[in-house]
């Protein structure tokens, strides 16, 4: 089921639940990455959206199955390389950076913030995904996170490709010190994939929708891509 923009889990015991299970596995993660509750990664400067009139919240996205059962050895922001490995990961190399703020504009330092998606060949590192593609042993497919005192992250990453039935995308979870956990997916503008992917049309409003699709710039001689998904959680102070 995808929940509408804005919209939260259902309360209760088991939205208690998922939340202290959240807590849980956001400490586990703290605790693997090295850094505590204030710990930070820094990126390049980005901009400020500058009016609390032209945020919107970033839409929820279903997780999908292929969310690590076990997290890699390596799991930092670096995803195109794998610790102990001299080579680098098939596909064109991207960063992807952003800044994490409320809906009132204010940075969320201290966000756990996880991604996962599929190789350069378009298969997840995931014992579920029983494709013929191949298995990249460069490929991190996982990374972790946590946004510095502006909110802000970066990732280094492949260009996804699409696969049957998904546009190319990337999941992202992200928890914050205060508040629910929000699971979404960024997509990749120009990718023809879009207009008939069912998970991103399910997003009726046009605004929401496009707020999840990032274009993607060359910014390097040797092809290297970046571009920059904001997102933006409800306020809870």
């Amino acid at each position: 089921m995808i929940a509408a923009a804005g919209s939260r889990p259902n309360g209760g015991r088991d939205g208690w639940r998922r939340n202290k299970g959240a807590r849980v596995q956001r400490r586990k993660l703290l605790a693997g990455l090295g850094v505590g509750l204030g710990g930070a990664v820094l990126s390049a400067p980005i901009a400020r959206w500058g009016h609390a009139a032209d945020r919107l919240l970033t839409p929820s996205q279903a997780r999908g199955p292929f969310y690590p059962r076990q997290f890699p050895s390596d799991k930092d922001f670096d995803l195109t390389k794998f610790a102990g490995r001299n080579g680098v990961a098939y596909g064109q190399i991207v960063t992807v950076s952003g800044q994490v703020t409320d809906l009132s504009g204010a940075a969320l330092a201290g966000a756990l913030i996880e991604i996962w998606q599929v190789n350069g060949y378009g298969r997840y590192h995931h014992e579920s995904d029983d494709s013929d593609k191949p298995i990249d042993p460069n490929f991190q497919g996982y990374g972790a996170v946590i946004s510095d005192g502006e909110g802000r992250y970066r990732f280094r990453t492949v260009k996804p490709i699409a696969y049957p039935g998904r546009a190319p995308h990337i999941h992202f979870l992200l928890t914050p010190k205060i508040g629910r956990a929000l699971t979404t997916q960024m997509y990749v503008a120009g990718s023809p994939e879009n207009e008939t992917d069912f998970l991103l049309r399910s997003i009726r409003d046009k605004n929401l929708r496009n707020s999840l699709i990032v274009p993607l710039e060359t910014v390097q001689d040797g092809g290297e891509l970046a571009g920059q998904f904001d997102i933006v959680l409800p306020n809870n102070r």
